[in-house]
């Protein structure tokens, strides 16, 4: 009996053992790909359009709101009106000085006349000058100020905000209403302080994919940047898209995209060898493979050195790896060395 039992003690370790060891050659699907060779060095950033006219709109004189005569959200065109002061206290300044204006005139030109007899001393006459070339400046600025209690577009856009009520009291330069130009051709990113440098090259390119248009790149160009960073976050940097292209695509401020920036890397004395993220096998034992594809379908676990990150689902390799191999990129942690794969995607 006893014997019995070891028997099969053995028969079902044999099994056992033989699964565990998969000596079931059958292929393994996966999806393959090639290492792509790039000359150049690619770098995703986070960005977002923004204004390229935009304005805090203030009346240039204290005064009670009348009205304001839009709201947020509205369109408006240069020129337009868009917000009043009660003008009664500049109209009574304007006639009073209207006033004093014309009885400096009329005292001036008979001064002027006096003059020409002899009645009158030089003195008395630029005395008389003075006073009408004074009462004239004080009139036509009270002509300008009365044009100061409406409030009118600089340019064509939308409201953004409003910040008074009608019939509030203002003061100069108090903040009434924002206008900002729904067409925007600016894009704004953070660029953190390894990469400053790159900014000076001439061969760097950018380009951006908004989130709203993925399958739009539109070509960018370096505008300005800043070569300081008060909060240590990065250094802003604003790029310009071609104004065609974005009333084309109504581009507005507050659009996200991914901007894209293209560049030589130094480090590489010739072509870069870049893979899927997908396809690095990271084993809990330490270092970084990947799974190679032989002729006869079989994989080479290949240890390889890995450089920068490219683009947002690629990542370099420095070593280790030749341009063109074929290899796995899905489904690695599955592989053991040699196993025969059958590609689903070749």
């Amino acid at each position: 009996m006893c014997r019995y039992y070891h028997i099969l003690f053995l028969f079902l370790a044999a099994i056992s053992c033989r699964h565990n060891n998969r000596y079931d050659d059958s292929p393994i699907a996966v999806k393959v790909t090639r290492a792509e060779v790039v000359d150049y060095v690619e770098r995703d950033y986070a960005g977002m359009a923004t204004a390229d006219d935009a304005v805090n709109l203030a009346f240039k004189i204290s005064g009670q709101l009348l009205s304001v005569d839009v709201a947020k959200g509205d369109y408006v065109a240069k020129g337009a009106l868009l917000a009043r002061l009660d003008p009664r206290d500049v109209e009574l300044q304007k006639a009073s000085d209207r006033s004093q204006f014309e009885r400096a005139k009329s005292q001036y030109e008979r001064m002027q006349r006096l003059l020409d007899h002899q009645a009158v001393s030089q003195q008395e006459f630029e005395l008389a000058r003075a006073q009408y070339v004074q009462a004239q400046s004080t009139y036509e600025n009270s002509k300008d100020l009365l044009s100061e209690t409406k409030l009118r577009a600089p340019f064509a856009g939308v409201i953004e905000r409003t910040y008074v009520d009608t019939y509030q009291r203002v003061q100069s330069g108090e903040t009434i209403l924002r206008l900002v130009n729904p067409m925007s051709t600016t894009v704004e990113f953070t660029m953190p302080e390894k990469s400053l440098p790159l900014l000076s090259d001439s061969m760097l390119r950018f380009s951006v994919v908004f989130d709203n248009i993925p399958g739009r790149r539109f070509v960018a160009r370096l505008d300005t940047y800043a070569k300081t960073s008060s909060d240590a976050s990065g250094f802003p940097v604003s790029l310009k898209i071609e104004r065609d292209e974005a009333e084309r695509y109504r581009i507005s401020p507050g659009m996200t995209c991914q901007v894209v920036m293209n560049y030589k890397n130094s480090n590489f004395a010739g072509a870069i060898v870049v893979v899927p993220l997908s396809a690095i096998y990271a084993p809990a034992s330490g270092g970084e493979y990947v799974w190679r594809v032989g002729a006869d379908n079989r994989v080479e676990l290949c240890r390889v050195e890995l450089g920068e990150l490219y683009g947002r689902d690629m990542v370099s390799v420095v070593s280790g790896l030749p341009a063109d191999a074929e290899i796995v990129s899905a489904g690695v942690y599955k592989l053991r060395e040699g196993d025969s794969v059958k590609p689903i995607n070749r």
